[in-house]
C-alpha cells in the first residue's frame, strides 16, 4: 500500500473513532465535531504506523487522543485573543460559526477527549503503559512544550527586538514540534519499545513541518491550505523564511527530512512509509 493509501485510510479509522466519541446533541458537541472534522491526521499516522513498526498493539486509540488535543490547540490558537483567523481546513474557525465562549468549552472538552481515550483500557491493557501515555501526553501540551511555544509566539508579537533564529526554534519545538515528538515516540511506548529512534524521527520531522509551514504561509495557496496565507509576513513575526529566505529555509527542511529518515536505520526498510510521510512534509500544499 502506498503513503498516500496508508495516510488515507488512518485518517479515515481516525475520524471513525472519533464520530464514535463525540455523540451528544448540545452545540458544544456540535463544534467539537466540526473542530474535529478535516485534516491530514498526520500525527494520528504516526501513532499507528509506529506501533506498527514496534510490533505493538493497534494504536488507534492514541491516535484519536493525539488528533482530539491537537483539534483544541487550533481551536484555542484561532481565538480573537490568539491568533485571531477566520477559516481552518476550508471552513469557518469554531468561534466565527458559533462564539468565543462555546469555541473556549469546545476546545476544553477536546483536551479532556484526549486523556479520557488514553486513560481507558481500549488504549493499552497495561495501566501502567496508559499512564505513561497520559503523563507524557500532558507534558508534551502543557507549559513546557505546546502551551510554552504557543506563549512565547504571542509574546514576540510585541516585543520591541524581532527573534533570532535561536528563539524561532525553540517557540516552535514547542508550538509545533511537542505534539510531532510525541506521536512518534508513542507507537514505540505502545510496544514497550526503546523510542529513542522514532523520537529522533519525530523531532526532525517536526522541525522540518514547521519550515514548511512558512514556506506555505508565504507562498502557499489559501484556497488549498485552506486558512487564510501570508499572515506571519502581515504580522511581522520572526519565521525561518523571514531569517533564512526562502532558498535556505527549503534547504534547511531537505537537511531535515534526510535526518529524518537517517534515524529510522534500525528499522531498515520496514520503515519506507514513514520515510515516504517525511518526504511528503515537503511536497504538502496544505
Amino acid at each position: 500500500m502506498s503513503f498516500a493509501d496508508r495516510l488515507r485510510e488512518d485518517a479515515g479509522r481516525i475520524q471513525s473513532r472519533l464520530d464514535r466519541a463525540v455523540t451528544g446533541a448540545e452545540p458544544v458537541h456540535d463544534a467539537m465535531r466540526h473542530a474535529l472534522s478535516g485534516g491530514k491526521r498526520l500525527r494520528g499516522f504516526l501513532v499507528i504506523e509506529g506501533a506498527a513498526l514496534c510490533g505493538g498493539p493497534d494504536g488507534l486509540e492514541a491516535a484519536a487522543a493525539i488528533e482530539a488535543l491537537h483539534a483544541y490547540s487550533l481551536v484555542h490558537d484561532d481565538l480573537p485573543s490568539m491568533d485571531d483567523d477566520a477559516l481552518r481546513r476550508g471552513q469557518p474557525t469554531v468561534h466565527v460559526k458559533w462564539d468565543e465562549a462555546t469555541a473556549v468549552l469546545a476546545g476544553d472538552a477536546l483536551q479532556t477527549l484526549a486523556f479520557e481515550l488514553l486513560a481507558a483500557p481500549e488504549c493499552h491493557p497495561d495501566p501502567g503503559v496508559r499512564v505513561a501515555l497520559v503523563a507524557s501526553l500532558a507534558r508534551a501540551a502543557g507549559a513546557e512544550g505546546m502551551v510554552l511555544g504557543q506563549a512565547l509566539d504571542i509574546a514576540a508579537e510585541s516585543a520591541v527586538a524581532p527573534l533570532d533564529l535561536a528563539a524561532v526554534e525553540a517557540l516552535q519545538a514547542g508550538k509545533t514540534g511537542a505534539l510531532i515528538e510525541w506521536s512518534g515516540r508513542a507507537g514505540a511506548v505502545l510496544a514497550g519499545a526503546d523510542p529513542a529512534p522514532l523520537g529522533a524521527y519525530a523531532r526532525a520531522l517536526g522541525r522540518a513541518f514547521q519550515i514548511a509551514d512558512d514556506l506555505l504561509d508565504a507562498h502557499g495557496d489559501a484556497a488549498a491550505m485552506g486558512k487564510r496565507a501570508g499572515k506571519d509576513a502581515a504580522a511581522g513575526k520572526a519565521t525561518f523564511v523571514s531569517l533564512l529566505g526562502v532558498d535556505d529555509a527549503r534547504g534547511r527542511a531537505h537537511a531535515l527530512v534526510e535526518e529524518a529518515c537517517d534515524a529510522l536505520s534500525p528499522y531498515g526498510s520496514r520503515a519506507e512509509t514513514l520515510r515516504d510521510c517525511a518526504r511528503f512534509v515537503l511536497e504538502r500544499d496544505r
